[in-house]
Formats: structure tokens, C-alpha cells, sequence
């Protein structure tokens, strides 16, 4: 039998601080759906991040329910045991297993969900839940509710409303717990480990999935599940493709190699980018226009501290991309004005950086209140500004065509300042070019 990950305590301890914000109030969330990826094969399954986080359980078919303060409090519905399917999907746990592996009040078979939930409900006011990333719950739960709505109405015992889990929970995950954040910096350990493993790795004339095949073998070896997103191994042009997804090209030599990778550890990811050339070696303009964005990355993180604001740093790296893109003379004017008219944007269309834990793009608003969201010791970040010139961008000399820039750390800030988790992945000059290509 398969044992949980965790240690149950530390759902527990998450349910409880969930329950002093949602009393009267129930909080369901659905585990993620299996996905056809062709015929009646499945795409790898990964679970909700929201379920995982306040559960631990790992099977498709499932839901919690949450209700602070009654009895029971959390309840689970999941798949029944069915030794012949097992034989076919694996193992599941069941009624029974879930409720004592995973120490929860009560759990119910998926099947018993339409006459069990409504006599859960039957005496909340408010469900926190969010709509479509289970639809077919979706249309179970919207039934439901509808009907008790209904009989509430009829019998003059109040509303019955439906609010969305995201901010709620978003607001939990967005500061890190020490556990947690151990769990981040191994993932960002073994993806440094994994990214150095490529560049030892790449040569002129290898293709791209290679080199992918490289970083996930780096990863799973060393102990990550999966990886935190798909990978983009980028060379040449692809580069300024922000969300390249084919990887399938050939590393060229004289071309840079754009690779934006991260492994997955205990449902925690890390996110890291790197920038460096096929062969080993920068050229003039690639040397020249890498060391100022490097510079520019560097003087971003060493801003990261409480007080902060994400928008802040936004702000500075605008400002700062546009005096290199003014050097450059990749842009021509007035600075004010080149920033007003946000004429940068062609070569820096993304934000700075963003939330990272369970999600590479993890929960939790950026604003409080209408304001810019103040930055806090525990909240973990990446930080990441980037150059892209494509191709087709008319009046911009030959020798900077195809250049992608984006360097990514990951950062937690700290109550002196921050702490970046993954300065082990080589990015300065000569440490890239000291170790690109030199595979044993």
C-alpha cells in the first residue's frame, strides 16, 4: 500500500488556521479531473494544488469538504475500493483507507456525493468553492446548492451563497511555512543541480529535446516527481517566443540557448532561467548585452525586501531596460517619453516576476485593498527580467536579431531582505564559459 508524503499533521494544522477564517461557512474544493490526451490514454495525473494543500491526497475522484467547527468537520468523498480496476490504474485507497491514513472525520464514497453533500450543507449559508477546474462536480455541486437555496428561500431561513476558494486559500499559500519552504529550496537544489547538468551537456548540432531529456533525467534522479511546468529549451530566435513549447529545434553554433526550467519536489517547484551560448563562447554583442541584463537582474533581487512592492521592481527594471535599450541604440528619444509610450514593450512584454510554491505561478493576489501588495518575510518570488528582439523587428541592426534574454532566480524574502534559493545555477560570464560544453 501506498503511504502519504506528508506528515498528516501538517494538513491538519492548515485545516484548523482555515477553519478561524470560515466559520458558518463550508469550503468544498474537487480534486483535478483526468485528462484524455488521445484516445483512452491519460495525461499524467497531478493534483489540485488547492486539495493537496488541504489534504495531502493525491487521487483523482475525490472532494473535500470543510466545515469549521462541526461535526463532522472534514469529510471525503473518493473512489470506493475496486480490486479490478486496481489491477488496471493502481492502487486506491478507499473509503476506509482515506479516512485513516489521512485522519480525516468522515469520508463517503464519490457515489454517495448527491445524498450525502446536501444534508452537509443543509445548515451552511455561504460555500466557498471555485467553478471551473472540476465541471463535472461543478454540475453536481450547482445542483445541489440550487435545490437548498430553494428550501431556504421557502422557509425564510436565509441565502445561500457560493464564493470563490481562490483568494481565501490564496491568502494561506501566499506566506510560506518553514516546512514549506524547505521543500521549495530542494526543488530549486536539485533544478540548479539539473540545469548544470545541460550545460555541461550542449554542444553545437544537438537538438533541443536532448537537452530536455537531460534536464528531466537531472530532475527525476535526484528526486523530483515531475517537472513544476513544460520546460522551454529555446536556442536562436525561439528565445524571444516567450512560452516556446516545441523543443525540437538544432543548437546552432553562435546561437544562445534560452532554457526555463524547473523540477517539481513534494507538489513544491522551482522556476529558474538561464541564458548562454551553444558553443561555449558569447560573442561581442551577446557578451555585451547578457552582462547588462545580468547586471539589471542582480540589482532587482538585491531590491527584494520587506516593504517592497512587486510593482516597484517593476518600475525599476522598465526604467533600467530602457537606459540599455537607449545604449544600445536599440531605441531612439526622449527617456520619459520612450517609457510613457511603453515603447519598451516590444522587448519586455512580461511582468518581473511572480508568486512561486505549490503553482510556478502560485496563489495570492498582488493587490490588497486596490494597493500594491507590500512584499513579506516568507513570501517566495521570482525575479526575472528579460530582452527579446525577434527576427521580423524592423530597424534593428543584424548582430542583435534573435537575441533572447530572461534571467530567473527564485527568492524568499526574509526579514532582513531575501535570500535567493537558487544562486548555485552558474550565471555570471565566466562561470557559464567555464563549464558550457564540458561534460566529462
Amino acid at each position: 500500500m501506498r503511504k502519504p508524503i506528508y506528515d498528516m499533521g501538517i494538513f491538519q494544522a492548515r485545516r484548523k488556521i482555515l477553519g478561524q477564517k470560515t466559520k458558518g461557512s463550508a469550503v468544498i474544493v474537487a480534486s483535478n479531473p483526468e485528462l484524455i490526451r488521445n484516445n483512452d490514454v491519460h495525461y499524467p495525473y497531478r493534483q489540485d494544488s488547492n486539495f493537496f494543500y488541504l489534504t495531502g491526497f493525491e487521487e483523482p475522484n475525490s472532494v473535500l469538504v470543510f466545515r469549521a467547527g462541526q461535526t463532522p468537520e472534514t469529510v471525503l468523498f473518493v473512489q470506493p475500493k475496486n480490486p479490478s480496476m486496481e489491477t488496471w490504474t493502481g492502487f486506491r485507497y478507499g473509503v476506509d483507507g482515506a479516512k485513516n491514513n489521512f485522519q480525516i472525520d468522515a469520508t463517503y464514497s464519490t457515489d454517495q456525493l448527491e445524498t450525502e453533500l446536501p444534508k452537509l450543507l443543509m445548515d451552511i449559508d455561504k460555500v466557498y468553492y471555485s467553478l471551473f477546474i472540476n465541471r463535472e462536480f461543478d454540475k453536481t455541486l450547482l445542483k445541489i446548492t440550487e435545490e437548498l437555496a430553494l428550501k431556504k428561500s421557502r422557509s425564510n431561513k436565509g441565502n445561500f451563497t457560493i464564493e470563490d476558494t481562490r483568494v481565501l486559500l490564496g491568502e494561506m499559500r501566499l506566506k510560506k511555512s518553514a516546512f514549506e519552504i524547505e521543500q521549495i529550496k530542494k526543488a530549486c537544489e536539485i533544478s540548479c543541480e539539473a540545469h548544470i547538468d545541460v550545460m555541461k551537456a550542449i554542444r553545437p548540432g544537438m537538438n533541443e529535446r536532448a537537452l530536455h531529456g537531460v534536464f528531466i533525467k537531472g530532475i527525476m534522479e535526484r528526486g523530483c516527481n515531475r517537472e513544476g511546468y513544460g520546460s522551454i529549451l529555446a536556442t536562436g530566435s525561439n528565445a524571444t517566443t516567450l512560452h516556446y513549447v516545441y523543443n525540437d529545434q538544432v543548437c546552432r553554433d553562435g546561437e544562445l540557448l534560452l532554457i526555463d526550467a524547473g523540477g517539481e519536489f513534494n507538489y513544491f517547484t522551482a522556476d529558474i532561467t538561464r541564458v548562454y551560448p551553444v558553443n561555449g563562447k558569447f560573442n561581442d554583442t551577446q557578451k555585451r548585452v547578457y552582462q547588462k541584463m545580468l547586471t539589471l537582474q542582480k540589482d532587482l533581487v538585491a531590491q527584494v525586501k520587506p516593504g517592497q512592492t512587486r510593482e516597484g521592481l517593476q518600475k525599476m527594471a522598465i526604467s533600467a531596460l530602457t537606459d540599455i535599450l537607449l545604449d544600445e541604440k536599440l531605441l531612439k528619444g526622449k527617456r520619459e517619453e520612450l517609457i510613457e509610450k511603453k515603447e519598451y514593450f516590444k522587448f519586455y512584454p512580461h511582468g518581473i516576476g511572480h508568486w512561486l510554491g505549490l503553482d510556478v505561478h502560485d496563489a495570492g493576489t498582488t493587490e490588497v485593498n486596490g494597493e500594491p501588495r507590500h512584499l513579506e518575510a516568507g513570501m517566495v518570488l521570482t525575479i526575472e527580467p528579460g530582452l527579446y528582439i525577434p527576427e521580423d523587428l524592423p530597424g534593428i541592426p543584424e548582430e542583435y536579431l534573435g537575441i533572447g534574454i530572461r534571467i530567473e532566480d527564485d527568492i524568499l524574502v526574509t526579514d532582513a531582505g531575501y535570500e535567493n534559493m537558487t544562486e548555485k545555477c552558474p550565471k555570471e560570464v565566466s562561470d557559464l564559459e567555464a563549464i558550457i560544453g564540458k561534460q566529462a
